[in-house]
C-alpha cells in the first residue's frame, strides 16, 4: 500500500501530475485511486489502511448503488418465497423512501454518520414507526449485498450495535388503556355484540388470533366438541390462503364456553360457506378493512369505547390480540389466567419466548407488592 506521484504530458505538451493511492484490499484485490492533491491522497491512504485492517473496506470501483442493491435484495426475497404482501411493502420502502433520498449513493460511501443523517432526513416528515421500518429494510439490503460480496459491512447494523440498543428495546411499551383495551372496555364491548360481530370479535378477544389467522379460520379447524380451535392457515391482505408465517404459528387454542357457544350458533346460522371459512366475505376471506370499518369500530362506538373526538378508541384489530396476551398474563384474582411465559408464547404463536418477553414481559405481576410481601412475611415467621 503506497502513495506515489504520477507525472505525464498531454498531447499538447502540457505537464500534468497527480497522486495515486495503490493498495490491496482485504480480499487481495488491487486498486488504484487518483487525487489532485497529495494531502487528500494521504488522508484516503490512512483511512483505507484502517478499514482494510478491520476488513470493512469496499472499493468504489467495485461498488454498486443503493438502488441497484435494493433491486437485488427484492429479487432474492421474491426467490425465497416471501408473501406477496410483504414483498410489496418492501418494494414501497425502496421506491418511495430509500431510492429517492440515497438511491444514487454507492455502497462504498455508506457510513454510520451517513446513516444517521439519512435517519434525520426521514424523521422530518415520517412517523417514528415508519422510520424504523425503513431502516430495517435498508439493513436488509446491505445484509444481502454483504452476502454477495458487494459491500464489506452493514453500517445500519453497526450503528445499532454502536448505540448499544436494538430495535426491540426502542419500541414503546404497550400500555393498558392506550394500546390494550381494559377489562372494563372489553366487557362493555361484549355486551353490545350481536349478529356476525359477536362470534367474530369474541373469537378475536379470547383466542388472540392474528387478523390474518382469524380471516383464514376454517370450520374444519374448529373442534366444538373439545372446545378448541386449530390454527392451520391464514389469509394475507390479498385474500390468498396459505400456511402460518412460522411453524410456531401452527397451534391449538382452547375456547371459552361463551366463545364455543357463539361459534356453535354461528355455525347453525351459516351451514354452507365458501372454502369452509368461518368468517367468509362476499368472495373469499373477509377483508381486514371490512372487519375494522363495519365490525370493530362500530362495536367500540356502541360500547362507548371512544377517543376524545368521538371516534373508536382502538384503530386496529391487533389491540384484541394484545388484550388476549394481557388476559393470559393477569392474575386469577384479577380475572386473568395467570399463565407462565412459555405457555403465553405457545398461545400467541410466537417463534421465540424472547419475542413474547420483549413485547409483554412488563405486564407480568411483580410478585413483590405490599399484600404479597406481607403474606410471605407471615408465612416465613409462623
Amino acid at each position: 500500500m503506497s502513495v506515489r506521484k504520477r507525472s505525464w504530458k498531454t498531447e499538447s505538451g502540457e505537464s500534468r501530475e497527480a497522486w495515486v493511492v495503490d493498495y490491496t484490499d482485504q480480499l487481495k484485490h488491487r486498486h488504484l485511486k487518483t487525487f489532485t492533491r497529495k494531502k487528500d491522497a494521504e488522508a484516503y491512504h490512512a483511512q483505507v489502511a484502517v478499514d482494510v485492517a478491520k476488513g470493512v473496506h469496499t472499493a468504489e470501483s467495485r461498488s454498486i448503488t443503493v438502488a441497484e442493491a435494493g433491486k437485488l435484495w427484492l429479487t432474492s426475497r421474491e426467490a425465497a418465497g416471501i408473501e406477496r404482501a410483504t414483498l410489496q411493502t418492501y418494494r414501497q420502502y425502496l421506491t418511495k423512501h430509500i431510492a429517492p433520498l440515497i438511491g444514487a449513493t454507492k455502497l462504498s460511501a455508506l457510513s454510520v454518520p451517513f446513516v444517521r443523517e439519512f435517519e434525520d432526513r426521514l424523521r422530518q416528515d415520517r412517523s417514528p414507526i415508519m422510520v424504523r421500518k425503513i431502516l430495517v429494510a435498508l439493513s436488509g439490503i446491505l445484509a444481502d449485498a454483504q452476502d454477495r460480496g458487494l459491500v464489506a459491512q452493514n453500517v445500519v447494523r453497526n450503528r445499532r450495535s454502536h448505540n448499544g440498543h436494538s430495535d426491540a428495546r426502542q419500541k414503546r411499551r404497550l400500555e393498558i388503556g392506550r394500546d390494550i383495551p381494559t377489562p372494563a372496555e372489553i366487557r362493555a364491548i361484549i355486551a353490545q355484540l350481536h349478529g356476525r360481530a359477536r362470534p367474530l370479535l369474541l373469537t378475536a378477544i379470547f383466542t388472540g388470533l392474528r387478523a390474518s389467522e382469524l380471516r383464514g379460520l376454517r370450520w374444519s379447524d374448529v373442534d366444538l366438541a373439545k372446545s378448541e380451535l386449530h390454527v392451520r392457515q391464514r389469509a394475507d391482505r390479498f385474500g390468498t390462503l396459505g400456511a402460518p408465517k412460522s411453524a410456531a404459528g401452527r397451534r391449538n387454542v382452547p375456547l371459552l364456553p361463551m366463545v364455543a357457544n357463539a361459534l356453535r350458533e354461528w355455525r347453525l346460522a351459516t351451514p354452507h360457506t365458501e372454502g369452509d371459512l368461518v368468517f367468509p366475505g362476499e368472495s373469499g376471506p373477509y377483508t381486514l378493512s371490512t372487519i375494522i370499518k363495519y365490525v370493530w369500530h362500530p362495536a367500540q362506538i356502541a360500547a362507548g369505547v371512544v377517543a376524545k373526538d368521538g371516534r373508536s378508541k382502538y384503530p386496529g384489530l391487533h389491540a384484541l390480540r394484545h388484550f388476549y396476551a394481557s388476559w393470559c398474563i393477569n392474575r386469577r384474582v384479577d380475572g386473568g389466567l395467570e399463565l407462565p411465559l412459555k405457555l403465553v408464547q405457545a398461545r400467541l404463536g410466537h417463534a421465540s419466548i424472547q419475542m413474547t418477553a420483549d413485547r409483554y414481559g412488563h405486564l407480568f405481576p411483580r410478585g413483590d407488592d405490599g399484600a404479597e410481601l406481607a403474606a410471605a412475611e407471615k408465612a416465613f415467621l409462623t
